[in-house]
């Protein structure tokens, strides 16, 4: 085997682990917070390194140059994370219980003070 053939193996097995990471976290955790950061993190990572191999595959392999797997990992890259974040956010604001397991609430000083101030409109 050469070395690309190395390379492209070992970034398809992260990717897999990282993936199914993922699918555990989001069957194992208790609340939606921490699911949301397993699979944020765990998704995009698998995403990244599987495009990457793919794109590395028939960069090398079949020498073709497929612009859309690295736009694909650039979307992925900039979407997923601000997706979860934002999914999070407003599962706090809705009032989305923490896991009785959870040892600190870093959000509630922010959203405490958000509520004792008065809306802006003007």
């Amino acid at each position: 085997m050469t070395a690309t053939e190395w390379v492209i193996i070992i970034l398809l097995s992260v990717g897999t682990f990282f993936s199914l990471s993922a699918g555990i976290g989001l069957i194992r955790f208790p609340d939606v917070y921490s699911r949301l950061h397993a699979t944020g993190k765990n998704a995009t990572a698998s995403v990244i390194l599987i495009m990457t191999s793919t794109f590395v595959y028939f960069l090398y392999e079949h020498d073709l140059f497929i612009g859309k797997l690295l736009l694909t990992i650039l979307f992925v890259f900039l979407t997923t994370p601000v997706a979860a974040l934002l999914i999070s956010r407003s599962a706090y604001r809705i009032g989305i219980p923490m896991s009785k397991k959870s040892v600190r609430d870093e959000m509630k000083p922010y959203y405490d003070n958000e509520k004792a101030s008065p809306a802006k409109n003007e």
